[in-house]
């Protein structure tokens, strides 16, 4: 349950942690965006170092990053599976009755996995190095220019936020829940995968009670200090780019481009 890491936050004094968080927001869709436009192994190749120099730059210890993929690791192997069996090809590899394993469905489960992991782990970064109320100041900046058309950016902004804080929340609430069942003789680890999946029913109503209960004490909170959306709301410590938001900037391009460059190789 604690192995989920995007929406956490980790502080620490780093060169990533005092960017703006427009350029990191902005930066995170750009590279999730570029990514998608890889082809060739070397665009995989260069994708990873960029990620592990973030890493280095963040401060954010690798297995706190890395810890995230076990939660998403029956998923990555189900996707690697399809890709691998289901994908049609001229070099065949091995066959078997109706299994066919070619060496273009490899391929395809490569890039797949490696596209999955480098998401995951870029949107991780993002988060990790990004306070919950500079994430929704910048969110809300990039929404600006929908009020022009009433739509509600601070309201959106506060709300992607609360919801990407609440993940963690609500999986150490599913934990405690389970610890304590657990103690009282529930029973949560033998047994086949439709047993267990029964077994997490009686987690569901203490789970959507204590989600309520959060979520109303968060509400009388909001509103015994007077929070009242974007209605004369000032920001205490107001946004701005500094050179090394310019340098981030640079920096980013040339990865874009050099990633771009790899499909014509």
């Amino acid at each position: 349950m604690k192995r989920v890491t995007i929406g956490q936050y980790y502080p620490a004094e780093s060169a990533v942690h005092r960017l703006d968080a427009r350029v990191k927001l902005i930066g995170a869709l750009f590279y999730i965006t570029v990514l998608f436009f890889v082809g060739h192994p070397a665009g995989y190749g260069i994708a990873a170092f960029f990620i592990a120099a973030m890493i280095l730059l963040s401060r954010v210890p690798p297995r706190l990053l890395f810890k995230g993929l076990r939660a998403i690791l029956f998923i990555l192997l189900f996707a690697a599976a399809l890709n691998i069996f289901l994908t049609p090809g001229e070099t065949e590899l091995f066959s078997y009755s109706f299994v066919t394993v070619t060496r273009e469905g490899l391929i395809s489960a490569a890039r797949m996995a490696s596209r999955l992991i480098l998401l995951i782990v870029g949107s991780s970064i993002l988060t990790l190095t990004t306070s919950p109320i500079r994430l929704t100041d910048a969110i809300e900046y990039l929404l600006k220019p929908l009020k022009k058309i009433k739509v509600p950016a601070h309201e959106i902004a506060m709300m992607i936020t609360i919801a990407m804080g609440s993940v963690p929340m609500l999986m150490d609430e599913t934990e405690r829940i389970m610890k304590a069942q657990a103690a009282r003789g529930a029973d949560f680890e033998t047994g086949g995968l439709i047993k267990k999946a029964k077994s997490l029913i009686p987690l569901l109503v203490p789970l959507f009670y204590s989600a309520f209960r959060r979520a109303e004490e968060m509400a009388v909170a909001m509103d015994a200090r007077c929070y009242r959306g974007d209605h004369n709301r000032t920001k205490m410590k107001e946004m701005k780019l500094a050179k090394r938001d310019a340098a981030a900037i640079t920096v980013l391009a040339a990865f874009g481009a050099l990633l771009f460059a790899t499909r014509f190789w």
